[in-house]
C-alpha cells in the first residue's frame, strides 16, 4: 500500500514523485527532477540521496500534484529522519503563506480618521513566524537549541563574553541584582541594610529587586531633558553602606557612563546598567549595557526587539556569570544543562556545605534562587528579531528625528529631549515635558491626543515614592526630587518605534502643533 515517504514513479511520464498525503481519492506527490535549481534555497528545496537512485534528486515543496493511485507504481521508501525534513519545511512554507495573508500589509494603509497610532509593539516578518513553529515541532518546550543558539548570538552582538536568557526584563533586573547578594563574592556582597544609588523617576523594576533583597535604594534627582541621574550627585550621596549603583538608560538615552563609572571604581562599587529601553544605543562608540559589571535588557513587545515576553542578562565576569545563572536555574550549583548530566565530571566527587560526600550535584543548591528561565519557542522568535536590531535601532532614530524637526520650534512650550552628550541613543520614545506657565497641562494634551487615537505613555512610575506600594518602603533620598516631581506632573511620551510610517510621525506632529498653537 502507498504511502506517504514513498518515492513512485509516473507511469506516463516515467518520472519520480515523492508521494506527502491524499486528498480524497487522490495521493498528493513532491515532482522530483534530476535537475539542480540553480538557486537552491534551503527554505524550500530539499536534496534525496537514496541507495537505489543513481543521482540526487530534488523538490521544491512549493509544487504539488495530485494523482490517481492507479497511475503510480512503487519504487522505494525514504528513511523517517530524511521524510520529517521534508514535512517541515512544507509546513514553514504555509506559515510564510499565512503570514503574507493576515500580516504583511498591517500598517501601510494609515487613515487619519480611524487608524490608531501606538506607542511601540511588535514588528516582525515571516521569518520569526517560521522560527516559532518551527520550534513547536521540536516539542521542546524549555531551554533547547534556539535558547543556546540566542545567547551565543546575543552575546557576539553585543560584544560581551556571556549572555544569559530569562523570562522576562524584570526578572533579567531580579537575577542581576541578586546576583551581587551572593556569598561567592565575600566583602563584596550586597547584605541587607546595604545602600544602592539609584532614581525613582523610572520603571519600577529597576528598584524592586533592591528592596527584595534588603536592600536600601538611594534615591537621586535626574536632569531634565535628557532624563537621566545627575552624575554629578552620586559621590557626595556615598557612604560606608553603599556597594553598588543600578540605573537605566532612560527612554534609550545614555546615562553619563563615564562619570558614572570613574565613580564606581574609585569606590569599589558594582555597577548595574538596566539597558531594558536602550538596546543598540551606544556611548563613546561602545553599545550600552556591556560598560558595567552586568547589563540587562527586555524583550518585551514595545522594546528594541521582542521575544513576547523574554528578557537578558550579560557580563564579562566569568563569577558573575555563572551566579546568574545559579539564581535563575532554581539555585542550584550545577551548571549542566536541561537533558544533560555530568559536564563536570564529577557529578558524584563533591562535598559541599553540610551535605554527604558525592550528593548529586544537579540537586545542589548553592543560592536561594527562582525558576526564571525561557522556552525555546521565544528563544526562537528572538534569534530573528536580533538580526533585525541594527535596522530597528535606525528606524527609531530615524523617527526621533522626524518628530523632533517638526516640534523644535514649540520648545517655549515644552522641555524637549536631548541626547546625553558622546552618545547616541537608539530611542525608545519621544519625550516631552509640557513647561510652567504655559496655557495648558499635560493631562489636556494627553487627553487630546488619545482623543484622536494616539496613544501616549507617561515616564513609566513618574516618582516611585508617591507609587502606592512604595509609601512604607526603606529608602533614603540625597537632595530633593524636584526634577522627579516634575516629571511625574508634566511629562509624557510618544512613539517612535519601527512599526510608524511617516504618514503616522507627520500626523502626530499636526496634532501636537494643532493643540498647542491653538492654544
Amino acid at each position: 500500500m502507498l504511502k506517504q515517504g514513498n518515492i513512485v514513479v509516473i507511469e506516463e511520464t516515467q518520472e519520480y514523485a515523492l508521494i506527502c498525503g491524499t486528498e480524497a481519492n487522490l495521493i498528493q506527490v513532491y515532482a522530483l527532477s534530476s535537475n539542480k535549481p540553480e538557486t537552491f534555497s534551503d527554505r524550500y528545496n530539499f536534496e534525496i540521496n537514496h541507495l537505489n537512485l543513481k543521482i540526487p534528486l530534488y523538490l521544491d515543496i512549493r509544487e504539488k500534484l495530485s494523482l490517481s493511485p492507479d497511475n503510480v507504481s512503487f519504487f522505494t521508501e525514504i528513511n523517517k529522519v530524511e521524510y520529517e525534513k521534508i514535512m517541515r519545511l512544507d509546513i514553514l512554507s504555509k506559515v510564510e503563506n499565512y503570514y503574507e495573508l493576515v500580516y504583511s500589509d498591517r500598517n501601510k494603509n494609515f487613515d487619519k480618521d480611524s487608524s490608531s497610532i501606538v506607542y511601540g509593539g511588535r514588528v516582525f516578518d515571516e521569518r520569526e513566524m517560521r522560527n516559532l513553529v518551527d520550534s513547536s515541532l521540536d516539542f521542546w518546550l524549555t531551554a533547547g537549541r534556539y535558547h543556546k543558539q540566542f545567547e551565543k548570538d546575543y552575546a557576539e552582538y553585543l560584544g560581551v563574553r556571556y549572555a544569559l536568557l530569562t523570562n522576562s526584563g524584570s526578572s533579567a533586573n531580579l537575577l542581576a541584582f541578586s546576583a551581587l547578594t551572593s556569598p561567592k563574592l565575600k566583602e563584596r556582597r550586597v547584605m541587607p541594610g546595604d545602600e544602592v544609588i539609584t532614581v525613582a523617576a523610572g520603571f519600577p523594576t529597576t528598584v524592586a529587586p533592591i528592596i527584595q533583597n534588603g536592600a536600601v535604594p538611594v534615591f537621586i534627582d535626574v536632569e531634565l531633558g535628557t532624563y537621566n541621574i545627575m552624575a554629578d550627585r552620586i559621590e557626595e550621596a556615598i557612604t560606608p553602606k553603599t556597594k553598588a549603583i543600578m540605573v537605566a538608560h532612560t527612554m534609550g538615552n545614555p546615562f553619563e557612563l563615564d562619570k558614572v563609572l570613574a565613580i564606581a571604581n574609585k569606590y569599589n562599587l558594582w555597577l548595574i546598567e538596566d539597558n531594558c529601553d536602550a538596546l543598540g544605543s551606544t556611548f563613546n562608540g561602545q553599545l550600552t549595557g556591556t560598560h558595567g559589571h552586568i547589563g540587562t535588557s527586555s524583550f518585551y513587545p514595545p522594546h528594541h526587539m521582542t521575544m513576547g515576553e523574554g528578557g537578558a542578562v550579560y557580563t564579562n565576569n566569568a563569577l558573575l556569570k555563572s551566579i546568574v545563572e545559579s539564581f535563575r536555574d532554581w539555585g542550584r550549583d550545577c551548571w549542566c544543562p536541561s537533558g544533560c548530566d555530568n559536564t563536570c565530571n564529577k557529578r558524584f566527587g563533591w562535598e559541599l556545605g553540610s551535605l554527604p560526600y558525592g550528593y548529586d550535584h544537579k540537586y545542589t543548591y548553592s543560592h536561594i534562587g527562582y525558576n526564571l528561565r525561557v522556552t525555546d519557542m521565544q528563544a526562537a522568535v528572538g534569534v530573528e528579531q536580533l538580526k533585525k536590531v541594527p535596522a530597528f535601532a535606525q528606524a527609531r532614530r530615524d523617527n526621533f528625528n522626524r518628530l523632533y524637526q517638526g516640534l523644535k520650534d514649540l520648545d517655549q512650550y515644552f522641555i524637549l529631549p536631548r541626547a546625553t552628550v558622546n552618545s547616541d541613543p537608539s530611542w525608545f520614545g519621544f519625550i516631552l515635558t509640557v513647561r510652567d506657565d504655559v496655557k495648558f497641562t499635560k493631562n489636556e494634551i494627553v487627553s487630546f491626543l488619545e482623543a484622536n487615537r494616539i496613544q501616549t505613555r507617561m515616564l513609566f512610575a513618574g516618582n516611585l515614592i508617591r507609587q502606592p506600594a512604595y509609601q512604607d518602603v526603606n529608602y533614603r533620598i540625597h537632595g530633593d526630587l524636584t526634577n522627579t516631581d516634575k516629571i511625574l506632573h508634566d511629562t509624557f511620551l510618544v512613539g517612535v518605534y519601527p512599526g510608524l510610517t511617516n504618514e503616522m510621525i507627520d500626523y502626530v506632529i499636526e496634532k501636537i502643533r494643532g493643540f498647542v498653537l491653538s492654544k
